[in-house]
């Protein structure tokens, strides 16, 4: 393998000495590109470019010849593991993902398989290996799954949900039906992220999207102790280094001091939190990854630069901040605009080090 010739991102989460604070982007490889949105014609439809290594590696690489981003991340989608359980994933024009087969009871659970990384997800690993080696080790990659509980709101509701009724009913009529699921989930996942940390992932994230939909007690429960479990069975070493893990629940700000606890090296913030208060809360526990506002990116360049010199200040001085945007860049933001932003975090983050 190529020897890393930026490491800052992977530097930085594990709160060692960077020159600059590290960014990427939430969906950085994606549809506010032009050059995505011709790559994602010609393979066809979405899948079809996530099956494809060359085409996930182009997309994974299209923002790193635009921008100084300090790390790539696999261009894939949360939903490839229940599709590889068999729920056979599709994507309605309008209506985002959908599930052929939801789950909707035990006798459902029981016969979901945990998928084979090399085998069911193969594409998957064949993506990661192919992004690693065009990489030739000028970023590290991050790798990612979806938590378990946010991957279980699909694959109940039959597909994105603004109300969660499904899942919230089966959560309190038949929790032990849903901590089958859960637990099911939480192998595969850990199946699927030391896969690609073999593959060749240098860091590894957990989205864990619908968190913030549940009570206190119901995250504890249902969405962070299965991310424990997943945390304890990852391999956290590779070719030399330690392969940090982030864990971003959006909407979570209220559960940082319980995340920290996991083992995780970082989490990420979504705008509604303040990273100063983020940092005071869980001290050197853990890195911060964020949390700038997608929309901020709608605004005239000095706007995206105030905003930025702000995150930066309220982190501080001193290490473990990665920053990046609260959650995915929007599809029409303009490019010029991502780009301002990258620039401005390196630059105006000077100060903060050494």
């Amino acid at each position: 393998m190529y020897e890393l010739k930026n490491d800052r991102y992977l530097r930085a989460l594990l709160r060692q000495p960077v020159d600059v604070t590290p960014v990427w982007m939430m969906r950085q490889a994606g549809r506010y590109l032009p050059e995505y949105k011709a790559t994602r014609a010609e393979a066809g439809d979405f899948m079809s470019l996530c099956r494809n290594a060359e085409l996930a590696c182009e997309v994974t690489l299209q923002p790193l010849r635009r921008f100084p981003l300090d790390a790539a991340i696999l261009f894939s989608d949360i939903l490839t593991v229940p599709d590889a359980m068999g729920l056979e994933l599709y994507f309605e024009q309008g209506e985002g993902p959908c599930f052929a087969r939801p789950v909707t009871c035990k006798a459902d659970v029981d016969k979901l398989p945990i998928p084979d990384p090399e085998v069911e997800l193969g594409y998957v690993m064949n993506a990661v290996r192919t992004i690693r080696r065009n990489l030739q080790g000028d970023v590290p990659l991050i790798g990612f799954s979806g938590s378990p509980w946010t991957l279980a709101t699909y694959m109940v509701e039959g597909g994105s949900s603004k109300v969660f009724t499904k899942i919230k009913q089966m959560m309190y009529a038949e929790p032990r039906t849903l901590h089958l699921l859960l637990d099911k989930l939480a192998a595969s996942v850990t199946l699927y992220l030391n896969g690609q940390i073999r593959a060749g992932a240098q860091s590894v994230m957990i989205f864990d999207t619908w968190g913030g939909v549940l009570t206190g007690s119901g995250y504890l429960e249902f969405s962070l102790s299965y991310m424990q479990k997943i945390i304890d069975g990852l391999q956290r070493e590779s070719e030399g280094r330690r392969v940090p893990v982030t864990l971003f629940t959006k909407g979570g700000g209220q559960w940082l001091e319980a995340m920290a606890q996991t083992g995780c090296d970082a989490l990420g913030l979504d705008w509604s939190t303040d990273i100063n208060d983020a940092r005071r809360r869980v001290g050197d526990k853990v890195a911060l990854q964020g949390n700038m506002d997608p929309s901020v990116l709608y605004a005239p360049p000095a706007r995206i630069e105030q905003e930025v010199a702000s995150i930066l200040a309220g982190f501080g001085h001193g290490e473990g901040h990665v920053c990046n945007l609260g959650h995915g860049i929007h599809q029409d933001v303009p490019p010029e605009h991502a780009g301002v932003f990258v620039e401005a975090a390196h630059r105006l983050s000077r100060p903060y080090h050494g």
